[in-house]
């Protein structure tokens, strides 16, 4: 059972300082000082989409080699990883014999980062596939992701794919994107970047394309579409289907309410 502060606190045998609590103060106070806070945060979260601007406009580097992984169905070459979709994510994931886990579970870190993963629907609705891949045999992996209960694509390198994409002895995440049947490695993230990944924006924030939403900073002609409209249910995605029109009347409203002058009385 997990330990609650006030038990850990009155447990310390280490002679360390006790924790050192933040004052308690009024709510006027708190406002005020949550306020402040955001003005700070509204300024990284522009600074992160500028980062992720620039992240669109990066070199792609041609993809020269032929890759083979093996999958449920049998072998794949990294074009077919896409599953047909334009951008492709693969994840590195040190799960196979050496591993520490093995062969009962994969790293700690990588499956961790295995349980944060979003439903892929998102992600597919905005033309991207993820995937990850081991060096383990695909009967392991099989039996590995009914007993975590994870469901993304999960392929056996079978070359060197990893030791040419810089994840032979570190997980993280490469970035492809599919031209016809020419391929580009268009962005990489490992070490501290890779450990936050997991949720839709983070990956499509990672992509050259980006969230394919219109208040972007993106290349001319990349493709966007009006924010929120595209969002649905993960069951209920239909490739080329109008957005929903009630969906449409309740997001507009809602942008409208967010973006309108705050007239409330001030403390």
């Amino acid at each position: 059972m997990t330990q609650t502060i006030e038990k850990r606190e009155n447990d310390r045998t280490d002679g360390g300082p006790a924790m050192q609590k933040p004052a308690v103060v009024s709510p006027q106070a708190w406002e005020a000082a949550w306020q402040k806070m955001l003005v700070k945060e509204k300024a990284h979260t522009r600074a992160s989409d500028a980062l992720a601007a620039e992240r669109r406009r990066m070199p792609w580097m041609a993809v020269t080699r032929d890759y083979l992984f093996e999958g449920p169905d049998g072998k794949a070459s990294l074009l077919d990883l896409f599953a047909g979709r334009h951008q492709l994510i693969v994840y590195r994931a040190f799960y196979e014999p050496g591993v520490y886990g093995w062969p009962d579970h994969g790293c700690p870190g990588c499956s961790m980062v295995a349980d944060q993963v979003a439903h892929l629907s998102h992600l597919n609705a905005r033309d991207t596939t993820l995937v990850f891949a081991s060096r383990a045999p695909q009967a392991d992996i099989a039996r590995l992701k009914v007993r975590m209960g994870w469901t993304m694509p999960w392929y056996t390198i079978t070359d060197s794919f990893d030791a040419d994409f810089g994840v032979d002895e570190w997980h993280g995440h490469n970035v492809f994107f599919r031209d016809g049947g020419r391929l580009f490695r268009t962005y990489f993230v490992n070490n501290r970047g890779d450990e936050q990944m997991g949720g839709t924006w983070n990956y499509l924030d990672i992509t050259a394309l980006g969230r394919q939403e219109a208040w972007e900073n993106s290349p001319a002609g990349y493709p966007q579409t009006p924010p929120y409209k595209w969002w649905n249910w993960n069951d209920s995605y239909v490739e080329g289907a109008a957005p929903d029109k009630r969906w449409v009347e309740v997001s507009d409203a809602g942008e409208a309410a967010m973006r309108a002058p705050d007239t409330s009385p001030k403390p």
